[in-house]
């Protein structure tokens, strides 16, 4: 029998341990406090009390606890901090995408007024701005939801009316009916550049002041699909924030302050934690999501899409950027296990979406000379590809081989700095889809490559697992990067799987400078 003394110096964990076990067998607080009644109504807990104690607010009694415990069949010892499972305290969040997360115990380390004081300080040491945080933030949500925001996506189609293409001509026509103006310029002050900390390589396309006018730089005319996508933005802005779209300065190129969230960099001011900082990227990624919605509706894109296989080249026809189709395909599809990158030489990710949890490459808000040269989306910045980019890769995700495909294309953003945009997918959970062992195939197919020093044809029998898959998903890519050569990747230099490492000769210039 423990003590209510023993509890209280070992309960740290205690509340996520009844959490998760709660959440693995499918049981609701109702359910857990009905099956306590069952075993002792006297020490049952009832809903709001044992809400408390998964929240960390109360700690139960010895008694309490061992009802608990019987519920879930588990000794007493189990629930206290001397018996740590690891994989029975971190948040599981199914196949919802993202990378893990991390339980936030003990909770009195992570209470409010303690994470109010840490992050701004950790912030600090590592160079992260506000801004990067924010966007941090919104691409963890963005990627908790598989990107799936319905109510975004009625709004759009209540304004839109789900057409598609939209010309330009009608979105000056909604832009009419929001009751917004337009005005055009040819170059903007320096002093309101540097005012925004817009960097020499970067070029303002559009920005909206209060007295509801959208202001766009007059180079637009001369690129549709640009212009087509700053008017479908700042309407996001009308129709979701009331017009409220001052901070709302869209920018293309290379920018002091880059954005994980987006094609287009929103200025937002800040070199702390800020709530209207974080406010104004939420309506920023808001209103960019909305754009891409608009012109590019759910159900019309999909059925777009399935007719052409998911190819690239579907963004000419509607009018649109290769970055808006492809960041809506993220979205649209039926199978949720994409990503998406946009890259800059020598090594920076600009924009960056995870739905399938891959592991960051080299380069997230931070620029690297030497980023694994193996993923498509850096090796086509130093050596553009004629004809299709399709690529199948093999990378360790938390030491578990997982197979992933993608298709990149080069781009010039409208301040002349060349780019990779690239999507992708996870194929482990198709292949399990069809009573395959993901694991074994990928494994096997690691092993081919290892032997060969890095890439390898891929086995026949192996290939034909994966062409029934591609066809299924009916992504024409993947069946053309099954004819390629298979390519070992790695998130990190230190862990690159190939042998030799790619790395150690780099490794060794690097100690001799």
């Amino acid at each position: 029998m423990k003590t209510n003394k023993t509890l209280n110096r070992k309960s740290h964990l205690l509340g996520t341990k009844i959490r998760n076990l709660r959440k693995r067998n499918n049981l609701t607080m109702e359910d857990l406090s009905a099956r306590c009644v069952r075993v002792n109504a006297e020490l049952a807990p009832s809903v709001s009390y044992l809400s408390m104690i998964e929240r960390g607010k109360r700690i139960p009694s010895s008694d309490m606890l061992e009802v608990i415990a019987t519920v879930f069949q588990k000794q007493v010892d189990w629930f206290l901090d001397d018996v740590p499972e690891e994989g029975d305290i971190t948040p599981v969040k199914g196949s919802r995408g993202g990378i893990n997360g991390m339980a936030l115990e003990p909770s009195f380390l992570f209470s409010n007024d303690i994470l109010q004081i840490a992050i701004p300080e950790m912030l600090s040491q590592t160079g992260i701005s506000g801004k990067q945080f924010a966007h941090l933030l919104i691409r963890a949500h963005q990627e908790l939801h598989q990107n799936h925001f319905p109510d975004l996506e009625r709004a759009a189609e209540e304004v839109g009316l789900k057409r598609m293409p939209l010309s330009v001509e009608e979105l000056y026509e909604i832009v009419k009916q929001q009751g917004l103006g337009i005005s055009w310029f040819t170059r903007m002050p320096e002093e309101v550049k540097t005012e925004l900390g817009v960097g020499g390589k970067s070029l303002v396309t559009s920005f909206f002041d209060p007295a509801g006018k959208i202001h766009i730089n007059k180079l637009l005319q001369n690129f549709p699909a640009r212009l087509k996508y700053d008017l479908a933005v700042h309407i996001g802005h009308s129709v979701l924030h009331n017009k409220s779209g001052l901070k709302s300065v869209l920018v293309t190129g290379r920018t002091h302050n880059t954005s994980l969230v987006d094609d287009a960099d929103q200025i937002v001011h800040s070199s702390t934690v800020n709530a209207q900082d974080i406010l104004h990227a939420w309506r920023d990624f808001e209103s960019s999501f909305f754009a891409g919605a608009l012109l590019c509706p759910k159900v019309p894109f999909r059925q777009q899409l399935d007719r052409q296989g998911y190819e690239i080249g579907i963004h000419h026809q509607l009018g649109v950027s290769a970055s808006v189709a492809m960041r809506r395909m993220t979205a649209v599809s039926p199978y949720r296990h994409w990503h998406y990158f946009d890259a800059y030489a020598p090594g920076k990710l600009k924009a960056v979406y995870r739905g399938n949890g891959i592991p960051l490459p080299w380069g997230n808000m931070r620029t690297v000379e030497d980023p694994c040269h193996h993923w498509a989306v850096f090796r086509m910045i130093n050596a553009p590809i004629v004809g299709t980019s399709a690529q199948i890769s093999i990378l360790n995700v938390e030491d578990v081989p997982r197979i992933y495909c993608c298709e990149s294309t080069n781009v010039k953003d409208l301040a002349d700095n060349d780019h990779v945009l690239c999507t992708g997918i996870d194929l482990n959970p198709a292949i399990e889809a069809q009573g395959e062992n993901a694991a074994d195939i990928a494994s096997s197919l690691k092993q081919a490559c290892v032997d060969n020093g890095g890439s390898a044809a891929i086995p026949k029998s192996i290939k034909e697992k994966l062409s029934s898959v591609s066809r299924i998903l009916n992504i024409n890519w993947v069946e053309r990067g099954i004819e390629s050569d298979a390519r070992l990747i790695c998130s990190r230099g230190a862990v690159c799987p190939r042998k030799p490492s790619c790395y150690e000769g780099q490794c060794m210039q690097s100690s001799n400078k």
